[in-house]
């Protein structure tokens, strides 16, 4: 009797167990398939309401929307989105001679790194050749930083195969850096204040010079990257466990600028992704180590909950849930972490999602503005061509499959590099 209640205790926990795994599969298969289906109710969207060539940016305008367009229709094989794709770089090849900006984000940096990646190297080679004529060997506008100035300026040529041009962009680095407690930092604006992060601050300046610089075999550009680095760690205020530092010093618009951040932009969930990369290019795990302690903190803030005014109020791929899912899902594939915090993330993408017969879209917060919900956008930064990306890839990762994107982003690390 012992013996034969032993085996039906044995077979009930099998069963019980098996019921669990059915479960637990096909909670996995129902978020996938959520996210296939807003990501492509969103690019049925983004193509009715995000094709005007009257912004060509990588930031808002037309080229971040073809590189999620390119994401759909290698992901789908839809040919409505490959004939999308084919239009909106038909109307960036038209608008470069047009576009008076040079930026990664804001001008022709970050066309031709789109326009090379859809296969169209002619427009892509020019609107190179544009940017560097505007070049006075130190800078191309007020702006020193990786947004608007000389180091996503490099990151793009980098991106667009013009390795000369992004090594002349980088270059006033090393005769500009000012020497701080912890390391060096730059004056990135005409105001004083220095800023810490990726956007604007210290560490994009730090990314572009480590990729550059390894592009380039140039020991000289590492070193100052890690100089630069070193000087962002020092400023750490959130303990042994966690990574956190203040926007900028002194305040840079404090009436209107948080002290702290979480997303890409100015937080640890950006501030990961500089991490991830200095890894992969000096292989000190110790990075690695820094980019757990940003995961740390990014994962105990209570976001994606807006749990006060302005703390977390985007949906976007720049400072909101969908630049966090990115970093979630490069920690899978590189980290071997759950999906736990990237199934919260894609839950909140859902919730918040505004579905009809229009398509799929998300309206940002903004709790000073009257009224608070923002008008829906087609963009990298703050709209759909963000998000999309981000869904598409869990998807593949939750169903077992490829862990990276068609196109690669000139300022985010290709998954599986990181040893």
């Amino acid at each position: 009797m012992e013996t034969a209640d032993l085996a039906a205790r044995q077979a009930a926990d099998l069963a019980a167990q098996q019921t669990t795994d059915l479960r637990t599969r096909k909670a996995t298969d129902l978020r996938a398939r959520k996210a296939t289906e807003l990501a492509r109710g969103a690019t049925d969207w983004m193509i009715e309401h995000g094709s005007s060539a009257d912004d060509l940016s990588l930031y808002h305008g037309l080229a971040g929307i073809v590189l999620a367009l390119q994401e759909s229709a290698e992901h789908f094989g839809d040919e409505r989105y490959v004939r999308a794709v084919e239009a909106g770089a038909d109307a960036l090849a038209a608008g470069v001679d047009q576009e008076e900006g040079s930026s990664l984000y804001g001008g022709l940096a970050g066309v031709a790194a789109v326009l090379r990646a859809v296969g169209r190297p002619d427009p892509a080679r020019e609107a190179l050749h544009r940017v560097r004529s505007r070049f006075d060997g130190q800078r191309w506008n007020e702006m020193f930083e990786l947004l608007v100035g000389n180091a996503g300026i490099g990151l793009g040529a980098l991106a667009a195969g013009d390795l000369e041009l992004a090594v002349a962009a980088v270059t006033p680095y090393l005769s500009t850096a000012d020497r701080t407690a912890g390391g060096v930092n730059w004056p990135v604006r005409p105001s004083p204040p220095r800023s810490h992060h990726i956007a604007h601050g210290t560490l994009g300046i730090v990314y572009a010079l480590a990729a550059i610089g390894q592009a380039a075999d140039r020991q000289d550009l590492i070193d100052l990257a890690l100089a630069g680095a070193a000087d962002v760690v020092h400023r750490n205020e959130a303990g042994p466990d966690g990574f956190l530092v203040p926007h900028s010093d002194p305040p840079h618009r404090p009436e209107l600028i948080e002290r702290y951040s979480l997303g890409w932009c100015n937080g640890p969930a950006g501030d990961a992704q500089v991490f991830r990369l200095l890894e992969q290019v000096t292989g000190d795990v110790s990075w690695a180590e820094l980019g757990d302690r940003c995961w740390h903190t990014v994962t105990q803030s209570g976001l994606p909950r807006r749990v006060r005014p302005g703390f977390w109020d985007n949906h976007g791929r720049c400072c909101g849930t969908a630049g966090v899912l990115a970093l979630a899902c490069d920690r899978i594939v590189e980290r071997g972490d759950d999906f736990d915090f990237a199934d919260v993330l894609v839950d909140d993408l859902a919730k918040h999602a505004v579905v009809d017969e229009a398509g799929v879209r998300w309206s940002n917060y903004e709790y000073r503005e009257s009224p608070p919900d923002l008008a829906p956008v087609a963009g990298w930064a703050m709209g759909n061509a963000g998000i999309v990306r981000e869904l598409l890839r869990y998807a593949r990762l939750k169903d077992g499959g490829f862990g990276g994107y068609s196109v690669p982003w000139p300022d985010h690390l290709s998954v599986g590099v990181v040893s």
